[in-house]
């Protein structure tokens, strides 16, 4: 068995628009329904949502089958981790809170095999290789693997073109919620001066001939980063998706003209 070309990469690097959607369920069934709707790429996020290496490699394998291309956000760039994730399948990385070139050369060596980097070998015991059924695993692991890196504080702006340049670096994500939090606009990333701080990011990272990416949950925005030659946009978050779909339905028969709505069991018992 040979190993197959990562679809998400090579669509990333010839800069071609791919749009996908929040995971933060952390459940297989879920992230399988997501694998149907026809999203170019599926985060699942163990940054912030209640993600553990059992669960991811659960999601992995409902998405297995679909077109949709997985992409992984650990909580830290922990090479340890990073190994872990690798081994388990994760080819398309998203690494939060990365500021300086420095630490993304370190996320680079962490997905590498030596000599050009750091990742333990172990294969043959790994979903990744299929247990070694994958002839040249070794020999192209490194080049099928996608790093994303997150920027998402000013410190990580003023370093922004040399943590693009860097090599293995293969797209630079723009973090909205952390960002406006630390330019001291906690909630606000719709804030006059953190928009402008997002667009001269966008501008500057397409500049070094990588790839930008950002997330958002208002559909008009999601294209006017299109445009701007965003190429990784989130249109959304699955948690808040369901839940604002929840809470509108429980809202609109919580109440009516003739008041409170009374529960009367069915004569079927349905």
């Amino acid at each position: 068995m040979q190993m197959p070309r990562n679809a998400f990469k090579q669509r990333l690097l010839v800069g071609e628009p791919q749009t996908g959607i929040w995971l933060g369920l952390a459940s297989p069934y879920s992230a399988e329904l997501a694998a149907t709707a026809g999203f170019d790429w599926l985060l699942l996020d163990a940054e912030h949502a209640p993600n553990d290496l059992a669960s991811l490699l659960g999601q992995l394998q409902a998405i297995a089958p679909h077109a949709s291309q997985p992409v992984v956000r650990p909580p830290t760039g922990d090479p340890v981790l990073i190994k872990r994730y690798l081994d388990i399948g994760v080819q398309n990385l998203l690494v939060p809170m990365v500021e300086t070139a420095e630490q993304a050369a370190g996320l680079v060596a962490a997905m590498r095999y030596p000599p050009r980097g750091m990742r333990g070998v172990g294969h043959v015991l790994a979903r990744a290789s299929r247990w070694g059924d994958v002839e040249d695993y070794l020999a192209r692991a490194d080049e099928e693997l996608c790093l994303l890196v997150q920027v998402e504080s000013p410190t990580a702006l003023v370093n922004l073109e040399a943590i693009a340049a860097t090599d293995g670096v293969d797209a630079v994500f723009v973090g909205p919620a952390d960002l406006s939090a630390a330019m001291g606009h906690l909630g606000d990333p719709d804030h006059p001066l953190v928009r402008a701080a997002i667009d001269e990011a966008i501008k500057r990272i397409r500049s070094t001939g990588k790839a930008a990416g950002i997330v958002t949950v208002d559909e008009g925005e999601a294209r006017r980063y299109l445009e701007a030659g965003c190429s990784f946009v989130g249109l959304g978050i699955d948690t808040l998706l369901l839940a604002n779909a929840m809470r509108g339905l429980a809202e609109r028969f919580r109440t009516s003209d003739r008041g409170p709505r009374r529960w009367c069991p069915s004569p079927t018992g349905v």
